[in-house]
């Protein structure tokens, strides 16, 4: 449809997963109201689409709740205008991807002056902070949900709340995809293959990478045909991944690194060794049988155990109501652990199929048109707001 003038929707994601999802609803969206200006923070798929980015998304990849205080005078300083931009450029409309400790105070702020907002991404209230529920509700007209038990919590909260799905599970792995994975990155069939997923952050990366890198190590030691796909999101990560390795004088383990692609990475492999996150629920997408780990400061995973509501962390068990896939947080997280959970599970053919069978059944569970449904959701609070289209 044509509206014949501009319209300006304010547009923030804070990490690559947002990128990906935001993209996909501007370019859906635009298809709809080609007069469509899209402005605001985000990454390279989202100026792809056609985005106006004020600010790059790496101002708000940052993690933690203590690492994340350093950041916070310079947070507030690009709220803030980001929030005096949106309103000199009238927008009629925001959409706050995700990032809920950046985009909730945005939303609200800019609910209180009449425009419509709408928050992308269910903040883990299930897991823990159940207390953010009314805070959304007061935040966001409208709340796009991936997952399906979702919306019933936000009913008490009196805000419309729509599932969209998980666009990640449009284009889940089916059972040929392992056997043409490996052939695309010329990897052998007959070799155990294992994914390192260390994480899209630098802050992850410093955090994790000598912990796979010395985990890839103990699996080789006892699985010298083993090989190993890093997907790594930038040439920054992937410097620093390479600069670890040869500190640590491991720079000669078969390692196949990647730009991006972790579908592929998780695609080709036989287990994953997965950090915690959206990559976990991309692990099961991909029908990668794999083991979850992740590392903070120890400050915040205090902060963090005393909040959580459910005894598992990882998108899979969340999904599941149960432990299928093994998690090892902070201490627990640990190379010999890591290795030999990963070698058992690739001993464990029966395990593994079992677990590649309930993935797929997660994709169904997760599947529907998602960037239609956001698009039409967007559409309809643009009406609501007195935009007629």
């Amino acid at each position: 449809m044509s509206l014949g003038v501009p319209v300006t929707i304010g547009i923030v994601a804070g990490e690559a997963s947002g990128d990906a999802l935001a993209a996909q609803l501007i370019r859906a969206v635009s298809e709809r109201i080609p007069e469509a200006r899209f402005v605001g923070i985000g990454g390279p798929r989202m100026e792809s689409a056609g985005c106006e980015l004020w600010y790059p998304l790496s101002k708000l990849s940052l993690r933690g709740i203590v690492e994340v205080l350093a950041h916070v005078p310079e947070l507030m300083r690009i709220r803030g205008d980001v929030y005096r931009r949106l309103r000199a450029a009238k927008a009629s409309l925001f959409i706050g991807v995700d990032a809920p400790d950046f985009n909730l105070g945005l939303e609200a702020r800019l609910k209180r002056h009449r425009v419509r907002t709408i928050h992308y991404v269910s903040p883990s209230v299930w897991a823990w902070r159940r207390d953010r529920i009314q805070t959304i509700g007061r935040a966001a007209h409208r709340l796009l949900a991936l997952f399906p038990f979702e919306p019933p919590l936000y009913e008490a909260a009196g805000l419309s709340v729509t599932f969209v799905g998980h666009p990640l599970a449009a284009e889940a792995a089916t059972a040929s995809s392992r056997r043409e994975t490996r052939e695309l990155l010329k990897l052998e069939a007959s070799r155990p293959v294992f994914a390192l997923l260390p994480g899209s952050r630098m802050g992850e990366l410093e955090m994790h990478s000598e912990l796979v890198l010395r985990t890839a190590a103990e699996i080789v030691d006892a699985q010298p045909e083993a090989r190993f796909v890093v997907p790594l999101v930038s040439r920054e990560t992937r410097q620093y991944f390479e600069e670890a390795a040869y500190r640590l004088e491991l720079e000669s383990l078969p390692l196949k690194l990647l730009y991006g692609h972790a579908d592929h990475a998780l695609r080709a492999a036989d287990v994953g060794i997965v950090a915690s996150g959206t990559a976990t629920l991309e692990a099961a997408m991909s029908r990668c049988p794999h083991v979850i780990f992740y590392r903070v400061n120890p400050l915040t995973a205090g902060i963090v155990r005393r909040k959580l509501l459910l005894p598992y962390v990882g998108l899979p068990n969340i999904l599941a109501g149960r432990f299928v896939v093994p998690e090892f947080l902070q201490e627990e997280a640990s190379a010999g652990n890591l290795a030999r959970a990963a070698l058992n599970l690739y001993d464990d053919s029966v395990t593994r199929r079992r677990l590649e069978a309930l993935f797929a059944g997660m994709a169904r569970s997760l599947s529907a048109e998602t960037a239609e449904l956001a698009a039409e959701a967007v559409t309809e609070e643009l009406r609501r707001g007195g935009v007629a289209c």
